[in-house]
């Protein structure tokens, strides 16, 4: 797509603020008006469209993706959205350790254990650790608390946390990515390689597959660009 605008700018607008191209204030996919919740990332946003050139890349614009499926999918619905996190919740990265003779387990207890301490602090919610790959369910109250806990960010933060926690496999590591404590990209990143653990223990051990690192590599930068997202949308 050719561009079309000259001018990018910044107007307030009923509920935060909102980009305009041309004077022309921008709309989501679904036809919604794209109105962010901070200047921040209206700044941000704006800086997508400035950055474009003759010919706009929709690869280009991964905060204006994120922003419409906030408006457009979450914010209509964000009780769904947290319950599907849940799911992640239940069966959390961070809760299944190998058995506690092999190896790997204690490597989790030195990486992992911590920051599930430090989260349940917290977030007043106690999760259960299973040893080997057989499910045990959650307390459903612990389950209550976080799904309420979850309702508390807006739809902007929520749209992020869903990112993060799927890329993760972790409602854990996406719910400490958007803690005051992750303010600075080393610790959100410190976060993705504990999420990585496995995959980088095994590519330790049996070596490195090109491919497998390249997909390992994306998924940490979509993690990354929605954590950026998170603190935006905060103000």
């Amino acid at each position: 797509m050719k561009r079309f605008y000259d001018k990018v700018s910044l107007a307030q607008a009923q509920g935060g603020w909102q980009v305009t191209l041309d004077t022309r204030p921008i709309r989501t996919q679904q036809g919604r008006p794209q109105i962010v919740p901070s200047e921040p990332l209206a700044q941000a946003l704006a800086a997508e469209w400035d950055g474009a050139g003759e010919t706009i890349d929709p690869k280009a614009f991964p905060l204006r993706d994120m922003a419409d499926y906030a408006i457009d999918v979450v914010a209509p619905s964000p009780q769904a959205v947290a319950g599907k996190l849940l799911a992640y919740g239940e069966t959390d990265t961070l809760c299944y350790r190998a058995e506690p003779d092999e190896p790997l387990f204690e490597r989790q207890e030195q990486v992992w254990e911590p920051l599930l301490s430090a989260f349940e602090s917290r977030e007043g919610a106690v999760l259960v650790r299973v040893s080997g790959v057989v499910h045990r369910p959650q307390d459903p109250k612990q389950m209550e608390r976080l799904h309420a806990r979850m309702l508390e960010e807006n739809p902007f933060r929520l749209a992020a946390l869903e990112a993060m926690t799927s890329l993760s496999a972790s409602l854990v590591i996406g719910l400490s990515a958007l803690g005051e404590e992750s303010a600075d990209e080393d610790t959100a990143r410190g976060l993705w390689q504990a999420a990585s653990l496995e995959e980088e223990w095994q590519a330790q051990l049996w070596g490195r597959d090109y491919e497998a690192e390249e997909r390992r590599a994306r998924r940490e930068a979509d993690f990354l660009a929605a954590w950026r997202f998170a603190r935006l949308a905060a103000g």
